[in-house]
């Protein structure tokens, strides 16, 4: 890939307009950023956000309606937490994309 920083700030932009809510996969992130097939770019690019990052990373999930970190993690925890404070529900360890994905 030729402009990683480019693509960085792309992903950040299409981050920060997900309205609070709302929720979008890491292939969706990838797709309206240009480049459909690299969810896991997403992943890796918001894993390296510092931590005073306000930018709203938790409301990227995965394409199976799940928060990608392990459930015992504190930031499985952390994102669980920032989700339902925006009224994002869970049932068992789903987000009901139908309910709540953003579709721009």
């Amino acid at each position: 890939m030729k402009n990683r920083h480019n693509l960085d700030q792309i992903i950040w932009q299409v981050v920060a307009a997900i309205p609070p809510g709302k929720v979008m996969t890491y292939g969706q992130v990838a797709k309206l950023c240009g480049y459909p097939g690299y969810a896991r770019y997403v992943g890796s690019t918001l894993k390296k956000l510092p931590d005073d990052s306000t930018l709203p990373w938790h409301r990227v999930i995965n394409a199976k309606g799940k928060i990608s970190f392990p459930p015992e993690s504190e930031s499985y925890q952390k994102q669980k937490y920032l989700l339902q404070k925006e009224g994002v529900l869970m049932v068992g360890s789903r987000i009901k994309l139908m309910d709540y994905a953003w579709r721009e």
